[in-house]
Parts: structure tokens; sequence; C-alpha cells
């Protein structure tokens, strides 16, 4: 037994019994970044060696090690926006972990709880057969969303997620149902018309006639709290994917793995989470966060004023915003502001808390209080912030998809959370290639204590801007 661990030879030892060069590591990093799995880049150099290579899983765990042992700060922050973003985009990748067969979600989603482990945790035992040390028990207390070390508030992070089918609703919140069947409706268009027939089977409904017609029945005995849950657990599967919290820069802050169906809560506990709330938080369902969040601190409301909506409620407002004709004008988004609030942004200087929908849903509510929460109000947001960033990552994620949800949960946690990563740094690279483009090689570019890039001593880059 030898532990042989020399970097500079340009050898990673795995587990005393396989060594793996530090340039098939970056190999394999670029495979995966590029939307190829680590078994199919093997299978490549195998057939191209002509070569049997070791088990593909072992050389995954291998590869997985190599990154544990890599020293990345998983900062997760943005050069331009800084540790604290003023306006943050927030969506679900539905798509992203644990799909199961339908019929067995209910009794896979407990044992998805039980076998789980978080991040590091991809082996049970080390190599020599020892009990790893580094174990942490599944359960929601140690299920937590991670967000960057220099954004949260504290290492310890607001999970409430056990108690979304625990917890009864209040009376102000049960607008949250009716908003979330919209969204579940839109989803079960998009599914073919035999799943949506065998749905209707499952929920006892009739099965026959078009597929418009059983969406309709669906609709219906969605009013019915359970019903609801097994229609949600069959079109999105038995976890709720992945929530994220980005900047309108397409760089990741936040990500929250869900064991159950997404809902405003997970997206508050995120939040909540965070040093400096954000300023402006565009979601699909803004109402629903709105009204959740508000409930889970009526002592400080996090969104304020108008709970979170640009502007009064009145009948003029309603009348000027419906026909495209209200300016709210946010200049601290632009400039903050010189006599700032108490408990303050530190960036904008306000201590105000707006959450818009995005522009692809901004129609899609009922409720016409909504049309004052519109990005489109807002000078200094309309043609700027891009609240389709998220969809756009979802869009790359999904390329991964085929390999990363045969992992294992912890597995596919750690792999995710790692491509985000380098998700995030090569936005960065790009960002910062761009200003010294600009300013020239020799000046030094470096972060401020908000985390944003500067010149020297300056506060703030003026050209970012121009960039």
């Amino acid at each position: 037994m030898y532990r042989y661990q020399e970097w500079r030879d340009g050898i990673h030892n795995f587990n005393d019994h396989m060594l793996i060069t530090l340039h098939l590591c970056i190999v394999l990093r670029t495979s995966v970044q590029t939307h190829h799995s680590v078994s199919g880049a093997i299978e490549v150099l195998e057939q191209t060696e002509n070569k049997t290579f070791p088990k593909k899983a072992t050389i995954l765990h291998a590869y997985m090690h190599f990154e544990a042992m890599t020293s990345h700060n998983y900062l997760f922050s943005c050069y331009k926006c800084g540790y604290y973003p003023p306006v943050v985009v927030m969506d679900l990748h539905r798509k992203g972990v644990f799909n199961m067969p339908g019929k067995q979600q209910n009794k896979q989603i407990m044992m998805i709880e039980r076998k789980v482990m978080i991040f590091f945790n991809t082996m049970p035992k080390s190599a020599g057969g020892r009990k790893n040390p580094f174990v942490v028990a599944p359960s929601y207390t140690n299920w937590a969303p991670w967000i960057g070390p220099k954004t949260r508030k504290a290492d310890t992070v607001c999970n409430t997620e056990h108690e979304k089918f625990h917890a009864p609703r209040q009376a102000t919140e049960m607008a949250d149902l009716q908003m979330t069947e919209e969204r579940l409706q839109d989803a079960l268009i998009n599914l073919k018309v035999d799943m949506v027939r065998n749905l209707c089977k499952q929920c006892g409904l009739d099965s026959k006639g078009s597929k418009m017609d059983l969406i309709l029945r669906l609709r219906d005995e969605m009013k019915n709290r359970s019903s609801y849950d097994k229609i949600f657990e069959k079109v999105w599967g038995a976890s709720g994917g992945w929530a994220v919290v980005m900047c309108p820069c397409a760089v990741v802050y936040s990500i929250k793995f869900n064991l159950r169906a997404e809902s405003p809560r997970d997206y508050a506990d995120i939040l909540l989470s965070w040093k400096h709330f954000p300023n402006i938080a565009i979601y699909d369902f803004a109402r629903g966060l709105a009204t959740h969040t508000n409930l889970r601190e009526p002592e400080t409301l996090p969104f304020r004023p108008h709970e979170g909506r640009l502007a009064e409620v009145t009948t003029d407002n309603l009348h000027l915003a419906g026909e495209g004709k209200l300016k709210v004008s946010l200049p601290w988004l632009k400039t903050k502001k010189t006599d700032t609030d108490a408990n303050c942004h530190p960036i904008t200087g306000t201590s105000d808390h707006y959450t818009l929908y995005d522009v692809f849903h901004e129609r899609n509510t009922k409720d016409a209080r909504d049309s004052l929460r519109r990005i489109g109000l807002v000078p200094e947001l309309a043609g700027w912030v891009n609240s389709q960033c998220a969809e756009q990552l979802f869009s790359d994620m999904r390329k991964n998809n085929y390999f990363l949800n045969t992992l294992t949960p912890s597995e596919h946690i750690f792999m995710t959370r790692n491509i985000l990563h380098h998700h995030n740094t090569k936005c960065n690279d790009k960002t910062k290639a761009s200003i010294q483009k600009v300013v020239g090689k020799d000046v030094q570019l470096k972060l401020d204590h908000n985390g944003q890039i500067v010149i020297g001593q300056l506060i703030k880059l003026f050209i970012l801007s121009v960039v």
C-alpha cells in the first residue's frame, strides 16, 4: 500500500491502484464541458488506441476525485454584478434530475431521500474498504442549496422544503395553487397524448376523447390537492428538478436540487439566505413568490413597497400599465443613491425590493394587478436585462441530461455543480478579456469589496456599460 500524490509529475492517484494522468483529467473535463460523457470519451480513446481501459464507472469516480481535489473556489459570482447582484433571474430546470417511471415515483422518491449523499460523497467507502468518515446522513436538514461563500449570509442556509406537503396553506397564499396549475397545464400540453391518457386513467378519469378533452378533465381534477400532487409528479418527475438564481450576465449564483416539486418556497429559501436581498427578482410566478416570502417574514416584508409591485394598485395605474403607458424609473439601477436608505443594498443604496415576471410569462397571468410587475415598465431594465438567460442555460444543460440523469443523486449533484462552476468561470473570463481589450493589457484589474471588477482604486469600472 502506498499513497502517491506528486502533482508535479503530472499524475493523479485515485485510489492507490489507479493512476491517471493530469492531461487525461483535463481531456475529460473538456469533454464534459462540451456535453460529452466520461464513458463516451473513454470509448473514443479505447477505439483509437485499440486498448481496453478499466471500468468506465471507476474512471468516472477517478475524474470526480480529481475535480474534488482541485482548488476550485466555487465562488458563484459575476465580475460585473459582484457578490450581491441587484437584479436576479430565477427559473427551474425541470428535467435535470431523478427521472423515474411514473408508477414507481411515490416509492422511489423515499428511496432517493434515503440514498442521497451531498456533494463530495461519491463513494460510500474508501478504496481500502474503510468506512468513509465524511458521509453525511441524508435528510432535509442536510439537503441545502448551494450559495457562493461571499453571497450567503452564513454557512447555514434556509431549507424549508419539508413543509411543502405538511404545512397548511394560509388563505392569502391560496393563489399560489391556481397559478401553479396554469404552469402545469402548459407542461401537460407538451406531453404525448398516450401519456395524458394514462394519467387520466391513474386519476380515475374518462380516458376517451381528444388530447384537449383529456387536459380539460385533468385541469378540473387538479383542484383537488392530492390529485394535483399526483399529476405534478407524473409530469415533472418525483423530484422537482433544480432551481437556479442567476444574474442577467448568465452567471449562476445559487442552485437548489429539489426533492419535492418546485414552488416559490425554494427561491424564498435561497434569497432569505443571501447576505443582501436583491432589489429586482425576475421569476415566472412573481406574485406567488412575493406572497410566500412576505408571509415568511411578516415583520420585515422582504418585497416592498406595494408587495413587490412597481406601483400602487390603483385604477389609473392599472389602466396605464395595461396600455403600456406607465413608466416607473428606478435610477439607482444605474447610479447608486446618494442618500442611501437604512438596510440598503450595497450597490444600489436602496431598500426597495420588487419581484417581476419574465417577458415570456408576463402575459400568462389572469390577475390584473400583475400588470404592475412587468419588466417593460422600468426604462432602466427594458431592452437591457436578459430575463431569458436561465432558459438559455437550461437549453445548454439539456445536452448533458443523457449522462447526468443516469448518475446517482450524489454524483449528479457534484457533476452539475462542477459544470456550472466552469460555466461561471468561462463567463467571467470572457468579461475580463473584453474589458482588458479596452483598457489595455498593462492595466491591472481586480475585484473591490463588493466583488465587482475595477481598475486600480476606482470604485466602479466606468467602461462596463460600454462593453
